[in-house]
């Protein structure tokens, strides 16, 4: 998959929804995106708009979804959050 999203936005947006969330059972909240990571940390993952982002190792990601809409949906979300952080 050709990469979108630049893995610094992707961190970026991770740690504005992880200091201005609000807490949930599944993580953090903010905007239409959950924000949470693995146990150790080394993985972690976005989900909003029916999308499940995993960002790992070697700054890669990988996006589970149904449509093309809700992917376009989901970036359009990261990009709204990351000119707030």
């Amino acid at each position: 998959m050709k990469n979108e999203i630049d893995s610094k936005t992707l961190l970026r947006v991770y740690e504005h929804i992880q200091k201005h969330g609000e807490q949930t059972d599944e993580g953090k909240f903010y905007e239409g995106l959950t924000a949470f990571s693995d146990v150790d940390g080394y993985t972690v993952y976005l989900q909003g708009s029916g999308v499940l982002m995993r960002f790992g190792f070697h700054n890669t990601y990988h996006l589970d979804y149904q449509s093309d809409k809700n992917k376009e949906d989901f970036i359009k979300k990261i990009e709204a959050i990351a000119k707030q952080a």
